[in-house]
């Protein structure tokens, strides 16, 4: 059974979500359980028609943890099991070194997974749902418009109700929509911040990270077999460049590189390519196949990555920014899109708190959801390094068995930041960072401990052995 709940109104209410990616799609859905009129407006052609050019397919694999299944079940306990159904689970990190050999590094205490799920099933099975939605007659059914752009937003009248100008692609011609309330899930890059800033003494700040990412892919086995396994996050970490592989249901893998634009840009040849993937991935381009590799590498584009803060996040009651069009992270912990679902349950029941008085509701939001978006961003940012170059430091991996150990002995009271982060949603991003800081003071104290125990025991020996043997 859904955990969300009808919404008794006076008149019905109309809201206004730009964006029909992953968030913009859960929200429409969340807000029509809730009550509410709804239209959803996309940029984009419907991607599940094959005329579709533009489909959204960004080749970082979505990994879904327990901060996004919360938000799935939050919303729609039916749907969260059939996109789990498509998911596959993995244990951990798997580090592929120089010569090929792999390390298997888990995740959780207790054999604890994330979910690799391919972005645009995921999407695709959102828009589905909508359809669903409709055909049941329960509730308003919810408008989707494909193909149309915003190219203004304004406030008018003595309620201040936003009105939304929107272009079609196609026709080019402009319609005009007026809204009780409007959700902008319009990516990172989004047209509703924007033209909301000429309301809002709104902080901003748009950070390009130099590195380019670039979409390669492993092949299926005979029979849709994995060529390797599949249970694990591939890594292949060589310092300032690195390249990640995740399983997909029909055996293949979406690979990734990552590198800096500079080299990136220098691998403009077909040697050079093969040069590069032979002396850095050797293993890893036994998997793609050469062919494969030089092909992807022409003719796929170079992601940029981009980080998005931005303070408060909503006008009044009548606008308010969610997912990455407020917080857009980089990828490197698995939680953008965990976070973009979060951030709407978290929406939602303040909303459900204030007995649906959006004001009260959106500045709450903005007020208390700020400190954790913060720590999250930063955490997805430092993360790169720990992909790229830490996961073969011994000084990180011996601090990463000392946190595991305690955790499974003071079991529920000493919790890795990876466990709190991807699997404990109950716990706030940022509670999780203050626990972490604590325990690493704990774990920096074990260390001296032992090193300043290890120096006493060696003077004890040596001056035992010189006391016997030396005249």
């Amino acid at each position: 059974m859904s955990a969300v709940v009808s919404l008794n109104q006076e008149k019905e209410k109309e809201v206004g979500v730009i964006g029909a990616g992953l968030v913009g799609c859960l929200t429409a859905l969340a807000l029509q359980k809730k009550g509410y009129k709804v239209i959803l407006f996309e940029l984009r052609q419907d991607p599940r028609l094959k005329s579709t050019k533009e489909k959204n397919l960004r080749s970082i694999n979505l990994a879904i943890s327990d901060r996004g299944i919360k938000a799935l079940k939050y919303v729609d306990e039916n749907l969260a099991k059939k996109v789990l159904d498509k998911v596959i689970p993995m244990r951990g990190r798997m580090i592929h070194d120089s010569k090929g050999n792999q390390e298997s590094q888990l995740y959780g205490l207790y054999g604890e997974s994330i979910k690799s799920i391919d972005r645009g099933y995921l999407n695709q099975e959102l828009l589905n749902e909508i359809d669903i939605i409709n055909k049941s007659g329960v509730g308003y059914p919810i408008e989707v418009l494909f193909g149309k752009k915003l190219i203004n937003l304004s406030f008018l009248g003595e309620e201040e109700n936003p009105t939304v100008t929107i272009v079609d692609q196609s026709s080019h011609q402009e319609q005009i929509f007026e809204f009780d309330f409007i959700v902008s899930a319009d990516g990172a890059f989004s047209a509703t911040r924007h033209y909301l800033q000429r309301y809002v003494r709104m902080t901003f700040k748009q950070e390009f990270i130099d590195t380019c990412y670039i979409e390669l892919s492993i092949p299926a086995g005979p029979g849709n077999s994995f060529l390797i396994d599949p249970n694990h996050l591939h890594i292949w970490p060589r310092d300032k460049f690195m390249l990640i592989a995740l399983p997909n249901q029909n055996g293949s893998f979406t690979s990734t590189f990552f590198s800096s634009w500079e080299l990136a840009e220098s691998l403009n040849t077909d040697t050079k390519i093969l040069n590069f993937f032979k002396e850095h991935f050797e293993d890893g381009l036994k998997l793609i196949g050469e062919d494969n590799l030089i092909s992807s590498f022409k003719n796929n584009p170079k992601g940029s990555l981009v980080q998005i803060h931005c303070n408060p996040y909503n006008y009044k009651g009548k606008a308010i920014l969610i997912g990455d069009a407020a917080h857009g992270m980089v990828p490197f912990y698995g939680q953008g899109m965990n976070c973009g679902f979060e951030s709407l349950r978290i929406l939602l029941e303040m909303l459900e708190k204030n007995n649906f008085n959006t004001e009260k509701a959106f500045n709450q939001y903005s007020k208390e959801r700020h400190q954790d978006l913060e720590v999250i961003l930063k955490l997805a940012l430092d993360n790169y390094n720990e992909m790229s170059h830490d996961v073969t430091s011994i000084v990180y991996l011996m601090r990463k068995k000392i946190d595991s150990f305690l955790g499974r002995l003071l079991r529920g009271k000493w919790l890795p930041l990876y466990t709190m982060i991807s699997f404990r949603g109950d716990i706030p991003y940022s509670e999780a960072i203050s626990i972490e800081k604590r325990q690493q003071n704990i774990i920096k104290k074990l260390e001296a401990a032992i090193f300043v125990g290890t120096i006493y025991a060696a003077v004890k020996i040596s001056k035992y052995f010189a006391s016997k043997f030396v005249k």
